[in-house]
């Protein structure tokens, strides 16, 4: 069988009555070009079955139209969910992902991925790993200015770094003024990992709204988790040992709240009659549990969305020989979600 001759550039040209260069500037955006001559020239685009050669192009350019993302934790909901709004804006965009996965957060030991991603030719990267200890130390002006650009997910504001985040300690401070609306008095905590930059601000949103309230907020009503529905469920154990007449809990995710229904549902403890709890996270999952989780909804699809687009942006910048941006700051604001769990009527 005779192979079918593979379309050029030319032929896309001489289809649509244009030049070369008219097309070119069509595909790389370099030039404008009217709508009708752009719309002509995607129909003969179609018609010759013509593949613009990407390597080729990116060589010319001197950008690869690839996204450097290095991760961790994607057997969590919070990291997952975040992934998948890169790869919905970065393919939307017109980018493809190289994602590099690091298998403990609080590694210092960046050399390695950071050459790794340079080497193959990223535009720029998302470093979508925790804050957890130390493991941003290595974070500096000087740094920074000599790697592509790159945007951090999830940590506290740091200079010369471009941050996207959200706003953990609102939305820690939203779930427990909704517990103390509800009637409630004694409100325990179940954190997460205490090195966790999360963890600290959920624990300051929710010391912030018991100080405001005139409650208490003491170490006997804060126990920490790690992240797992059976830590949830060891933790309420505790404080309710601590504090039998404990009247209400917030989760730091909504797995470790789930272990906490579980404990009282085994114990006897009627929610929210006898305990309030509320998660952080709202997992599709959440909706369904016995009975339907209040919680905090994080957004993090669009987080993910929001830095893809932040790092388009300082790409264009950079490729355009225009002197970079000030770093960036972006907190994108929680919201809660009332459910049956807290004692409410669902809204």
């Amino acid at each position: 069988m005779e192979r079918k001759p593979t379309a050029t550039i030319i032929d896309v040209a001489q289809r649509a009555g244009v030049s070369a260069g008219t097309v070119s500037n069509a595909l790389t955006g370099k030039r404008p070009v009217s709508p009708e001559t752009r719309e002509r020239i995607l129909r003969a685009i179609r018609d010759l079955g013509y593949q613009p050669n990407l390597v080729a192009r990116s060589l010319v350019n001197r950008a690869s139209k690839t996204i450097g993302v290095v991760a961790y934790g994607l057997e969590f909901y919070g990291p997952s969910r975040t992934l998948v709004g890169i790869e919905q804006q970065a393919a939307h965009l017109g980018y493809s992902l190289l994602l590099d996965l690091l298998h403990r957060p609080a590694t210092r030991d960046v050399e390695a991925v950071l050459n790794a991603q340079i080497a193959r030719r990223v535009d720029g990267i998302i470093w979508a790993v925790h804050e957890v200890g130390d493991n941003r130390d290595w974070i500096n002006e000087r740094r920074l200015h000599a790697l592509p650009p790159i945007i951090f997910l999830t940590m506290e504001p740091r200079l010369g770094a471009s941050i996207v985040s959200i706003d953990n300690r609102t939305g820690a401070r939203l779930a427990t003024q909704h517990l103390i609306d509800m009637g409630r008095r004694e409100v325990g905590i179940i954190c997460g990992p205490a090195l966790w930059w999360e963890v600290r601000e959920r624990l300051a949103g929710w010391r912030s709204a018991l100080g405001m309230a005139g409650l208490e907020a003491a170490s006997p009503l804060i126990v920490e988790g790690n992240w797992t529905a059976q830590s949830g469920e060891a933790a309420l154990k505790t404080l309710l040992e601590r504090r039998p007449t404990l009247d209400a809990v917030f989760a730091c995710n909504d797995q470790m709240a789930l272990g906490a229904l579980r404990h009282c549902h085994a114990s006897g403890r009627r929610v929210p009659d006898d305990l309030s709890i509320v998660g952080f996270d709202n997992t599709p999952e959440s909706a369904y549990f016995w009975p339907a989780l209040t919680t905090v909804r994080q957004h993090l699809a669009e987080l993910g969305r929001v830095a893809v687009n932040e790092l388009h942006r300082q790409i264009e910048r950079r490729g355009q020989s225009k002197p970079p941006d000030l770093p960036a700051s972006h907190v994108l604001q929680p919201e809660l979600i009332i459910r049956e769990s807290s004692g409410a009527k669902s809204g």
